[in-house]
């Protein structure tokens, strides 16, 4: 039986102040993230392939550059089980920060890369050790942020605060779009010989707002608490292994095939649209920038209808749309017309973008106890995000070329990819306002000891 906690009748401006300092924190935090993501994932499909592995076809080029993507969310496990360690041990803050600099200094590091050209095969090499401790940094930040806003916010509000997360990724992959609508106005030589440096450098100012904001922080009440009483975890993981394993697992499938749609959308569409559909590659920025600024008003709709309605009905509603959507996402891609791709993505952006995973951002929070929340939370969307976001790129690049530019068979795998969701949706607890104070999980059968 859950306990559920209530929304005090007053609110003590302390309190609300500290509220406001975690939304901007989660927000812009997320937002560089996001960023870095979506530079690096857009130039994947229109640079890189040319200037760091040019010695091979087209086709090839585009998926090593979709190979050295998949490495950043190969590292986000290990930043997951790295940071979550001191998440549940020092607190939310302490990681928020760290997590922030080392994404934004491996971003900042991408853009002072030499190329195959200068260096030969030094060069791939150096960018895949980058997009590693791009991923390794990114490992704990939306689950840091995400578990920071929850125990920070009343019960009633948790959803709407917490799917600012997920506005955060929207603002990061309009800023990313933004910049590369910026640098393609540059004759397409100079994009290649400097303007996509460019991009990355711009990392730098996401990083300094952020850390401004961050910096001023406030630890969650919830931690707080714990820290006072001593109870803080000595050892979250382990803890979160042996009395954790079922929500880790159901927030596992539940994300895995939303980040699998999610990335496929954000990531992958740009190729297709350039190789398959034949769009001219300046058309692709402009087209995401809508779609992010869609799915991060979008967010904070689906959060709030969570505090509304409960977090399952309304994900168990986005993830089943997600199972006929691919279909109708093809078909309107494949007939060129651009008011029929700008649909497409829009509402690829609101459901699988930004939309389930708003929801997310209070309800995976909400299933763990007190004591390996963090952990908890980073496991879950991390290792469901190797499983889904990481490869989703590369399987449908791969699929592309193997059936001869068909879109049926990635249809057929990013459906496959939404039942699984589907399935570990309706076997998930209710959260709706439950105490963030107490050790148990969500889905314990009863209040157990520890």
């Amino acid at each position: 039986m859950d306990t559920i906690a209530s929304t005090p009748t007053t609110i003590d401006p302390a309190r609300r102040k500290g509220v406001r300092r975690a939304a901007w924190a989660g927000l812009i935090g997320t937002a560089l993230e996001q960023y870095d993501f979506v530079i690096y994932g857009t130039a994947s499909a229109l640079v890189f392939s040319k200037l760091f592995f040019p010695n091979i076809t087209p086709a090839a080029g585009i998926l090593a550059s979709f190979s050295a993507y998949a490495v950043g969310f190969a590292a986000r496990p290990l930043g997951g089980l790295f940071f979550s360690h001191f998440g549940d041990r020092l607190g939310r803050k302490w990681v928020l920060v760290a997590t922030l600099m080392l994404m934004g200094g491996a971003t900042l590091a991408i853009g002072l890369l030499p190329t195959y050209g200068q260096v030969g095969l030094l060069a791939p090499i150096l960018l895949v050790v980058c997009r590693f401790f791009q991923g390794f940094g990114a490992g704990a930040e939306q689950a840091g942020g995400a578990t920071l806003l929850t125990e920070t916010a009343y019960p009633g509000r948790r959803g709407r605060l917490a799917s600012l997360v997920m506005t955060g990724a929207a603002l990061g992959t309009a800023l990313g779009a933004l910049a590369w609508i910026l640098v393609q106005l540059l004759p397409t030589e100079a994009v290649l010989e400097w303007g996509w440096r460019l991009v990355f450098l711009s990392s730098i100012f996401v990083t300094i707002a952020a850390w401004i904001i961050r910096r001023r922080l406030q630890e969650s009440p919830v931690f707080a608490e714990l820290k006072e009483q001593h109870a803080e975890p000595k050892a979250p993981l382990r803890e979160v292994l042996e009395h954790g394993r079922k929500p880790v697992l159901l927030a596992l499938f539940m994300n895995v095939g939303v980040t699998a749609q999610s990335y496929t959308y954000q990531v992958f569409m740009a190729s297709y649209l350039i190789s398959a559909v034949g769009v001219d590659p300046s058309f692709v920025p402009p087209v995401l920038l809508v779609g992010a600024i869609c799915g991060g008003i979008g967010a904070v709709g689906f959060g709030i209808l969570s505090d509304r309605f409960g977090r399952r009905p309304i994900y168990l509603a986005v993830v089943s749309a997600l199972v006929v959507l691919p279909g109708p996402t093809f078909i309107a891609l494949s007939t060129g017309s651009a008011w029929a791709i700008y649909a497409a993505i829009i509402v690829g952006f609101l459901l699988a973008g930004q939309g389930a995973v708003a929801v997310q951002m209070s309800w995976f929070p909400e299933m763990f106890g007190n004591r390996y929340r963090y952990a908890g939370v980073a496991l879950a969307r991390e290792f469901s995000s190797v499983l889904g976001g990481g490869v989703a790129p590369l399987i449908c690049a791969a699929l592309i070329s193997a059936f001869t530019g068909s879109w049926i068979p990635v249809a057929a795998y990013m459906m496959l990819m939404a039942i699984i969701s589907v399935v570990a949706t309706l076997m998930s607890p209710e959260t709706l306002n439950r105490d963030l104070n107490v050790p148990e999980d969500a889905t314990d059968p009863v209040p157990a000891a520890r």
